[in-house]
């Protein structure tokens, strides 16, 4: 049994050795090519060599320029389509500023004479007379929407005027720069009282106010509530010149108006409410008369 193991192993190794003499005899044998170039091959390849190089070179470049215009066109056009979307943004962010001014105007607006038991009617200037520097203005609220003549218009600053000329959906107000329009006032500090008129686009003047009152500059002029046109206590605007003749009696008064009229743009519309009992006792007077 030992004799045959020892057999085997001894015909493996003889194949192991015959396996690498075959081997290292075919290594031996192989021949090798080397391409042997001719000295016009050598002038050629001197001479294309750098033009080949150069033609890679703008290959490269030129395919970088593409590439970059490409990516600034691209990048452009997102540029000018977020300046769009910017754009819009701030057009949308004014018109927010604007709603929101507007509503902060008209909540003083309505908030503004509460306690006076007038009606409001709040309405929007949407013309003036562009002849009388701001004494005329439109609004856009008429008979339609409970507006009578002489009606008192007011903003939360002071006092605009009164309704002179009335339309079912419009009416006009004269405004207390006009000459025409004449209030009965007082100086809030004095309790002196005269007739406000209209002077100028900008100032107001007070008149028929004795000579011997202490007013002052800076004092505040309020309606007196005579008249049965304006309210009592409305702001009227401040004393800014006083003119005393030297053997008058009485002085010249002149005022700016609390209301920036130039800026003016929403106004409330003081409405007398209806006195039903009133009414109701009118008419049974009237019936009386009738049966009599």
């Amino acid at each position: 049994m030992k004799i045959l193991e020892e057999a085997g192993q001894r015909h493996k190794i003889f194949l192991n050795v015959a396996v690498l003499a075959i081997s290292l005899f075919s290594l031996s044998r192989r021949q090798f090519v080397f391409e042997q170039t001719t000295a016009f091959e050598n002038f050629m390849v001197d001479m294309f060599s750098p033009m080949q190089s150069s033609v890679t070179y703008m290959r490269q470049k030129t395919s970088n320029f593409f590439e970059f215009y490409i990516t600034n066109i691209d990048a452009s056009r997102e540029n000018a389509e977020l300046k769009k979307d910017i754009g819009e943004l701030k057009s949308q962010l004014f018109q927010f500023e604007q709603v929101a001014k507007e509503n902060k105007r008209l909540k003083e607006l309505l908030q503004f004479g509460s306690e006076t038991g007038f009606q409001k009617v709040l309405a929007q200037i949407i013309a003036w007379d562009s002849s009388s520097d701001f004494r005329v203005l439109r609004i856009n609220k008429g008979k339609e929407d409970g507006i009578e003549l002489q009606s008192s218009v007011v903003t939360s600053e002071g006092l605009v005027g009164y309704i002179f000329r009335l339309t079912d959906h419009y009416a006009d107000i004269i405004t207390i720069l006009d000459p025409n329009n004449r209030v009965d006032a007082l100086v809030e500090r004095t309790r002196s009282h005269g007739i406000v008129e209209g002077y100028s686009k900008s100032r107001a003047i007070m008149k028929y106010l004795a000579g011997t009152e202490p007013v002052i500059l800076g004092d505040l002029v309020l309606s007196s509530g005579l008249g049965n046109i304006y309210p009592k206590g409305l702001k009227i605007g401040k004393i800014t010149r006083v003119e005393r003749e030297s053997y008058g009696i009485t002085q010249t008064i002149q005022i700016k108006p609390s209301i920036d009229f130039s800026s003016l743009e929403e106004v409330v519309v003081l409405v007398s409410p209806k006195d039903e009992l009133r009414e109701k006792e009118w008419k049974a007077l009237d019936e009386a008369e009738g049966v009599e």
